[in-house]
Order: C-alpha cells, then sequence, then structure tokens
C-alpha cells in the first residue's frame, strides 16, 4: 500500500479554472475524506488522483512514484462508482473476476483472489447469482470486490453509497470501515453527506470553490473550525449563526437581548462578527420571551425545536429529556459563553 501526495494541482476547462492550487498529504493506509457542497471540485480532485482528469498543473504522487502523466491503468489505484456498473449477463464471481482475466492472469490467481475478496464482504453464498438478483447494497459490495481483487495501491470511492436507501447506507457505511480495518489500504472517499464523513474518516478535507478550506481529524473540525464555513459545514443540524458587534470588550448580539463575552481576545470596538453556537450548547429558558418555537422535530431521544427571532433570525436548539418545548411557545435562550465561537463578519475567519 502507498500514501498520496498532492502538490499545487490546478484544473482548467479552458479559461475556467476550477482547482487553485490544491496541496493535501495522506498518509499510507489512512481513511481520506473529501467533503464540500455540490461544486466545491471534490469528485474532479478525486478523478484527477485516478487519472480519468488531466491536471493543467501540479502534480500527482502515489508513493515514490509521480503519476501525474501515467495512464490510469497503471496508477495503481481501484476505483467504486457511485453506479455499481456490473455486467448483468455475469455472475458475481464473474464480476469481480473480469478484470483479472482481461489482463491476462492465471485462473487460479484469480480463484483465490475473488474467493479472499467474497470473504471479506460475505459474499460466498451470492457468487452464483447475477446482478438482477442482488440488492443494492450487495451488487455495491460486488464493486467494492472488483476492486480488492485488483490488489490496487490506493481505493477511491465516488459517493458509493448514494444511490441506496438510508437503511442500506448504514449496513454498507459499517461495511466500509470493517473493510478498512482488515486490509488496512489507504482509501480516498468523496461525499456530500458529513455523517458519512464524520464516521468513516481518519482525517476530512473541506473542499470550497476547488480549494481546501481545512484539513484535519473530523471532531478537530468539527471542535474548532478555522471559518464559518467550516463551521456550518460540519456538524448537523448546522451551526446556528447570530449577527453582533464588539461593544466595551464585549459582542453585543441583539437578537440575544444582551452581551456575551467568549474567552478570546477581543477585536476593537466597532467590529462586525458572527457568533457560532452549536445546537446543542443551547437550551431553553421557558420564562424568557425572545423567540417564538416555530417548529419542533421529535426524534425520540433528541428533538430539535426551531425558533424565530424578533428580528427574523432562526435559531435552532437541540433539547433532550422529558420536558421539550411546544410550537408556538415564547422563550429565551442561554448558553455557556465559553462555547461560543466568534467569526470576522468580512473575512469569515475564526477569532481565537
Amino acid at each position: 500500500m502507498s500514501g498520496l501526495t498532492i502538490r499545487d494541482v490546478i484544473k482548467r476547462y479552458g479559461s475556467v479554472q476550477v482547482m487553485h492550487g490544491v496541496n493535501l498529504d495522506i498518509a499510507d493506509g489512512e481513511f481520506c475524506v473529501f467533503v464540500g457542497p455540490s461544486g466545491c471540485g471534490k469528485s474532479t480532485l478525486l478523478r484527477m488522483i485516478a487519472g480519468l482528469e488531466d491536471i493543467t498543473g501540479g502534480t500527482v504522487h502515489i508513493g515514490a512514484r509521480d503519476v501525474t502523466r501515467m495512464d490510469p491503468s497503471e496508477r495503481g489505484v481501484a476505483m467504486v462508482f457511485q453506479t455499481y456498473a456490473l455486467y448483468p449477463h455475469m455472475t458475481v464471481k464473474e464480476n469481480m473476476g473480469f478484470g483479472l482475466k482481461m489482463n491476462g492472469h492465471p485462473k487460479a490467481e484469480i480463484e483465490t483472489k475473488v474467493a479472499e475478496a467474497s470473504r471479506i464482504l460475505k459474499l460466498d453464498e451470492y457468487l452464483a447469482r447475477k446482478p438482477a438478483a442482488l440488492s443494492g447494497g450487495q451488487r455495491q459490495r460486488v464493486s467494492i470486490g472488483r476492486a480488492i481483487v485488483r490488489g490496487p495501491e490506493v481505493f477511491l470511492f465516488d459517493e458509493p453509497l448514494s444511490n441506496l436507501d438510508a437503511e442500506l447506507r448504514v449496513d454498507m457505511r459499517v461495511e466500509i470501515a470493517r473493510l478498512h480495518k482488515e486490509i488496512g489500504a489507504t482509501m480516498v472517499y468523496v461525499t456530500h453527506d458529513q455523517v458519512e464523513a464524520m464516521t468513516l474518516a481518519d482525517k476530512i478535507v473541506v473542499l470550497r470553490l476547488g480549494r481546501i478550506e481545512q484539513v484535519g481529524a473530523p471532531l478537530d473540525l468539527y471542535r474548532d473550525p478555522d471559518n464559518r464555513f467550516v463551521a456550518g459545514f460540519i456538524g448537523s443540524p448546522s451551526m446556528n449563526f447570530l449577527d453582533g458587534k464588539v461593544e466595551n470588550g464585549a459582542i453585543a448580539v441583539s437578537a440575544l437581548r444582551g452581551s456575551v463575552t467568549p474567552p478570546i481576545s477581543m477585536p476593537s470596538d466597532g467590529t462586525k462578527v458572527s457568533l457560532g453556537i452549536r445546537p446543542e450548547h443551547l437550551s431553553i429558558d421557558p420564562a424568557g420571551d425572545t423567540h417564538t418555537v416555530d417548529l419542533c422535530e421529535a426524534l425520540g431521544g433528541v428533538s430539535y425545536a426551531y425558533l424565530v427571532g424578533e428580528s427574523g433570525e432562526r435559531i435552532t436548539v437541540e433539547e433532550r429529556g422529558d420536558i421539550r418545548s411546544n410550537e408556538g411557545d415564547r422563550v429565551g435562550l442561554s448558553f455557556d459563553h465559553a462555547r461560543a465561537m466568534v467569526f470576522d463578519a468580512t473575512t469569515e475567519m475564526r477569532l481565537r
């Protein structure tokens, strides 16, 4: 297995530049997830690693090899796509071994590698079936098995679970995590689903408009985001953002009818800021009257109350326990000021 090194990678389509000097190191055996909104460049970057997109500038190394201009078949990667791309007339066993057969590998070697991939993915009882007789999750496992038998240095996943229903997505997420633990391969995984990113990744790369916003372990990005974009993107429901202004060494927040004093080096008076508070760090004060409960989502062990303030701001609050808010209630809010994050309103960078 090998790691990945990406240096100053640029991608242009004609006069339009979509990737802007990306630099990234992925260690051998690491599970790295690319996340970001649609159009951020995550799939484009993955396809450049695979060799399916030409690189306008920069280099890509897999291990010690510079693969920037290599053909996809020479790079030592295997890609699992959103669509299963299985041959409908072939059995599971034939689908998994087809690539090796076409490359002239001995039959005994193909049998051994298919059997090992089948064991890892628990596909033994389905080897004689054709894709039409499989569920979506089983088809995706066959697609992953086809990648495993190639013995690649790096596995690439392009939103492999997006075609599955909610229950199957959870099952396959567990399967992929277990697969990584068992074979210890370097994996690069693209998704727009932050739950997949948080649960699967050793390292998350947050992309926006062809640039890397932040790289780090899942909980590090959640607890210590560098800017407002990362803070709002990582976490579900999203972080609440309230407009404020620095006054007399504190942050005046009209939505809270008061001031906040987070433990940071406070900028000069008059500076406009954005106060970020996660839903789980807010508490509802039934005796207050600053906000109206517009909607409640009861999910069993947790509920989310969606509040509307007097000036129209919307705030999401996580509630647990037996006593929860009702729609139409007039409530106040309280929170630990040390939990709040402060962002410059102009640059959107975190103030620390």
